[in-house]
């Protein structure tokens, strides 16, 4: 059982981390500094049932995943879905060869964003379908297993995989479209 006057010291080194993931799941950021504080107030209120011990940063992540479900998502329609079966597995590193030289000595995610700017990655997360979006940001940005995202957004674990899978070939697919404008490969 944690006492409410630590709140303070134990939660707020990971403000930064809660508003960076609030800011993609809002796209707005002072909607994500409502959604932080909201958060914490919650977290706050309910500290004294944490678990000392435990994964702070996860309970924490796990209450903003909830109140951004629970206020703003509910607050939109029903988000598009898209059916991204079609897509070839590994789409874009089979269009960008030139990636092979540059993947021999870095990752493969490393070597693929290092042609992409800021600008392009944060468009193409953005353009993400909600229901893929929090599985990728918690994933691949925030680095939670997926076991953690699974408790966190309360459903099961193969579902969780499924979205983190069709979230990143969407990803891929407009990556290949940036590259395509930006002539790192050919449009075929």
């Amino acid at each position: 059982m944690a006492d409410k006057k630590s709140f303070a010291d134990d939660a707020m080194p990971f403000a930064p981390q809660l508003l960076g993931a609030a800011t993609r799941m809002t796209r707005n950021r002072s909607d994500a500094e409502d959604l932080v504080q909201e958060t914490m107030l919650k977290a706050f209120r309910s500290y004294e049932s944490f678990d000392e011990g435990t994964n702070l940063r996860a309970w924490l992540f796990r209450i903003l995943t909830n109140t951004f479900i629970n206020s703003y998502h509910a607050k939109k329609a029903r988000p598009q879905e898209s059916d991204l079966g079609e897509l070839e597995d590994l789409y874009l590193y089979r269009h960008v060869p030139q990636l092979a030289d540059k993947i021999k000595s870095q990752s493969a995610e490393d070597a693929v964003f290092d042609l992409f700017t800021d600008d392009e990655v944060k468009t193409a997360l953005e353009n993400l379908p909600e229901i893929y979006l929090m599985p990728v940001l918690l994933a691949d940005i925030q680095d939670f297993s997926y076991q953690e995202i699974a408790d966190m957004l309360e459903v099961p674990l193969g579902t969780v995989m499924s979205r983190l899978h069709r979230g990143r070939k969407a990803l891929q697919k407009s990556l290949v479209v940036f590259a395509q404008e930006r002539g790192l490969i050919d449009v075929a």
